[in-house]
Order: C-alpha cells, then sequence, then structure tokens
C-alpha cells in the first residue's frame, strides 16, 4: 500500500510540473491565435473594400467605353461631313474622343491594379487561414491536454486496461466540449455578429437617406427588418442547438414531435413517431441524451440513406427506455463503418450515439446492409430513483 501511494505522488508530482510547463506557454498560445483571427478579420475588411472598389472600377469602365464609343462616333461624324460642321467643331469632338481614350486607358489600368490586388488579398486571406486554423488546433490541443491533466488521480484504477478506457473517455468528453465551444463561436460569428454588424451598415444608410429620400429609406427599413427576422432565427437555431427549452417546459416527447414536425417539411422525408407505454418524466441526462439520439440519426438519414421513410419508436418501462429508429435507405455495411469509422457514410454521427449510449451504461444494436436500409436498436436502463429525482 506504501509503495503505491508513493507511486501516486511521483505520478501527481510528474503531471503537476507537466501542467505548469504548458500554462507557461499558454498565454502565448492564445495571443498567437487572437492575433491569427484579428489578421483574418483585418484582410476579410480590406478584401471587401477592394472588392467594392473593383466593381465600382469596372461598372465606370463599361461608361467610360461606351462615352469613348459615342465620342469617336461623333468624331467621324464630324470629320465626314466638314461642310456642315466648323474647323473649331472637329478639333473639340478630336480633343473630347482623346480625352475620353486616355480616361479609359487609364481607369482600364486601375481596373488591372485593383484585381490584381484582389486576388493576392484572396491568397492572403486564403494562408491566414490555414495558419489560424492551425493555431486554433493546437489551442484546442493543449487545452484538452491540461483539462485531462488536471483530472482528479485520486480516482485512478491501478489496472492498464481501467486506465485506458478512463483516458479515452476523459479525452473524448473534452474534445468534445472544445468543438462544441468552436462551433458555437464558429455559429455566432459567422450568422448573428455578421448580421448584426449588416444591420449597423443599414441603420447608417437609412439615417442618410430618411430626410433626403424617404422612398429609397422606406426600402432600406423593409431589407432591414428581414435582417433583422433572419438574425432572430439564426439565434433561436443556435439556443435551441444548444439545448432545446421545451425539453425542461414540455419534456421529450413533445419536443420530438416539434422537432419531427420540422424535420419532415424541411427534409420531405416522412416520420412515423411511435410511443408505447405510459410516458414518464426522467432525468434530464438521458432525455437529452435520447433527443440528441434521435435528432443525430435522422440528420444521417437526411445526409446519406437517400431514404424517403423513417420510423422512430420509444417504449417507456419500468427498468429502461428502448428506442427504435428504421429507414428505407440504401443501408450501408457495419463491419466496414466499424473498422474504418468513414465519415462519408454517417460512421461519424453513429460513433456519437454509441458514445452517447454507452456513458448511460446502455446497448446499441445497428442492422444493416446494402440496398436492405439501417435499423437502430438501443435501450437505457432505467432505476426507480430516477422517476423519484425527476418528478
Amino acid at each position: 500500500m506504501g509503495k503505491d501511494s508513493t507511486k501516486v505522488d511521483r505520478i501527481n508530482e510528474i503531471l503537476h510540473e507537466t501542467i505548469c510547463t504548458i500554462e507557461k506557454s499558454k498565454e502565448e498560445i492564445i495571443e498567437i491565435v487572437e492575433h491569427a483571427r484579428n489578421e483574418c478579420k483585418k484582410i476579410e475588411e480590406e478584401l471587401e473594400k477592394i472588392r467594392e472598389k473593383v466593381d465600382k472600377t469596372i461598372k465606370e469602365v463599361d461608361l467610360l467605353e461606351i462615352e469613348d464609343r459615342k465620342g469617336r462616333d461623333y468624331l467621324s461624324t464630324v470629320s465626314k461631313n466638314f461642310n456642315i460642321y466648323t474647323e473649331e467643331d472637329i478639333k473639340n469632338a478630336y480633343d473630347r474622343a482623346n480625352e475620353l481614350r486616355l480616361r479609359l486607358i487609364l481607369k482600364k489600368e486601375e481596373e488591372r491594379n485593383l484585381i490584381e490586388r484582389r486576388r493576392n488579398k484572396e491568397f492572403r486571406l486564403k494562408s491566414s487561414i490555414e495558419v489560424y486554423k492551425k493555431a486554433e488546433k493546437v489551442a484546442r490541443s493543449v487545452s484538452v491536454a491540461t483539462g485531462y491533466l488536471k483530472g482528479n488521480l485520486d480516482e485512478i484504477i491501478f489496472t492498464v486496461e481501467d486506465l485506458t478506457k478512463r483516458q479515452f473517455l476523459g479525452i473524448k468528453i473534452i474534445e468534445a466540449q472544445e468543438k462544441e465551444r468552436q462551433k458555437l463561436a464558429r455559429d455566432i460569428h459567422d450568422g448573428p455578429a455578421q448580421s448584426m454588424a449588416n444591420i449597423l451598415i443599414k441603420t447608417e444608410i437609412c439615417e442618410k437617406f430618411m430626410d433626403i429620400e424617404q422612398k429609397k429609406s422606406k426600402e432600406e427599413l423593409k431589407n432591414l427588418r428581414i435582417i433583422v427576422r433572419e438574425t432572430l432565427k439564426d439565434i433561436r437555431k443556435i439556443i435551441y442547438d444548444l439545448r432545446p427549452m421545451s425539453l425542461d417546459d414540455l419534456g421529450l416527447i413533445p419536443t420530438l414531435e416539434r422537432y419531427i414536425y420540422n424535420f419532415m417539411k424541411n427534409t420531405g422525408i416522412e416520420v412515423k413517431f411511435n410511443v408505447i407505454g405510459p410516458v414518464e418524466k426522467l432525468e434530464s441526462g438521458i432525455e437529452i441524451a435520447i433527443f440528441r439520439i434521435v435528432q443525430e440519426s435522422l440528420s444521417n438519414i437526411n445526409k446519406h440513406s437517400q431514404g424517403t421513410f423513417a420510423k422512430v419508436s420509444i417504449e417507456y418501462s419500468t427498468t429502461r427506455l428502448n428506442l427504435s429508429i428504421i429507414d428505407n435507405g440504401v443501408g450501408f455495411d457495419v463491419e466496414e463503418i466499424n473498422e474504418v469509422g468513414n465519415t462519408t457514410t454517417g460512421g461519424f454521427g453513429l460513433m456519437n450515439i454509441r458514445e452517447r449510449v454507452e456513458l448511460l451504461d446502455g446497448k446499441l444494436q445497428i442492422n444493416s446492409s446494402p440496398g436492405e436500409g439501417t435499423r437502430l436498436n438501443l435501450y437505457i436502463p432505467l432505476v426507480k430513483e430516477e422517476y423519484f429525482n425527476a418528478k
């Protein structure tokens, strides 16, 4: 026993030194990520301005080409009808044609330079995004490492098999948390954040047009209302993806009914939903897990199965909750998915489902073969305390 205690103390000491070493560089890594993010944002803004200038210059070139053509046509007309036009008229037409030709040449040169600048800026943005992604990956890896190493070592079980399982599970949980945070940050940045910036610009435009051109101002306000509506829709979707509030307010079954209804409406895939047995309020973690499993399964059916019909059945009993999901899609080779973790046919989604079931001490069975559709059968054990605690 004394030797085991010494080993644990030594492991604690080693891990403490490791954590200190990693955390010394953590702030610097975060600064690099922030700098890379700001650089990408700066280049995006510069690129957007250049694109606006390119569009404006192209329009100006088009107008100058029309004017140049008119000027040359007029010069030709004046030159042919010298008996009608005076020498002054011919000189003016010639000077006008030369001026337009010079302006056109200069504007085309400006257009070429802007297009070249746009091309270089796009290449630079692509490179900066790659740097940002690599830096973000390093930062995420550091967070995973420190988060796992800071775990409670008092709970270590001194067998290789159990320790490996705990390590794998701990890392998977932390990686999942980091991915969810990253996804949430990107969803907010690409959705509501961009929309809010657009709203700000639109309000400034409305202020400018309010007094001088009310018709244009009304059009901008109409566009602004559309953007606000879409932004609100994006925010609600992000909140719903984080956790459907109806799970707490209405419960699992009404939430699934609403989700399946929207799924059928958006995808055109018919889904039959069956509930067997008396519906009970379960522990929150189980209900969110069941919801996510159904959500992931239907998403796989929509993306990969090419199916037109699915059936979701939930059965409540006093000891466990059974769930089956069936589709009439193209199916797949289950062994191949298990061996290679194929993500193109939904393998990553199935892995997520399996992990959720195993975290709740449940069992998952997948039956599928090419051309025969897919059937998922799973159960999650329940204990009486869950009913009492949930009620």
